[in-house]
């Protein structure tokens, strides 16, 4: 990208709004009544297993399906590395999951970190998560 491609990104108030939705989507892991809300009605949810979801729907499923098997036990944690406006409303967001196996005997079937990205887009209820990507760091 050279100076004359530069796009105006979000604001420093919108830059806030998108690190309190990945801390609110980072809260909410297990809860099925918020996190999928946080997402819009297309979203593109690729896991860390590398299922992939299209829509709140099908994400709202998988959710609910996984919180009621042993993965319920499994827990992440997310922390923002960088966000890049690409238009004023669409930026992407990287992050570094953190990911906390809880499960008795547990297997290393998890990876214990995965990077994450989100492209957010800013909506009239606010930014919502658009894509959510996570790929293992072995």
């Amino acid at each position: 990208m050279t100076a004359t491609d530069t796009v105006a990104g979000p604001t420093a108030a919108d830059e806030q709004a998108i690190r309190e939705l990945v801390e609110r989507a980072d809260e909410a892991q297990s809860d099925t009544s918020v996190l999928p809300g946080l997402h819009t009605s297309e979203a593109v949810i690729v896991n860390i297993a590398g299922r992939r979801l299209f829509g709140r729907d099908a994400f709202s499923a998988a959710m609910s399906a996984a919180l009621g098997s042993a993965l319920k036990d499994v827990q992440t944690s997310v922390e923002v590395v960088d966000i890049r406006g690409l238009t004023p409303d669409v930026a992407l967001v990287s992050c570094v999951k953190t990911v906390h196996d809880n499960r008795p005997g547990a297997e290393a079937d998890v990876p214990a970190s995965g990077a994450l990205t989100y492209a957010v887009v800013k909506t009239p209820a606010g930014w919502q998560v658009a894509l959510a990507q996570t790929m293992p760091i072995r």
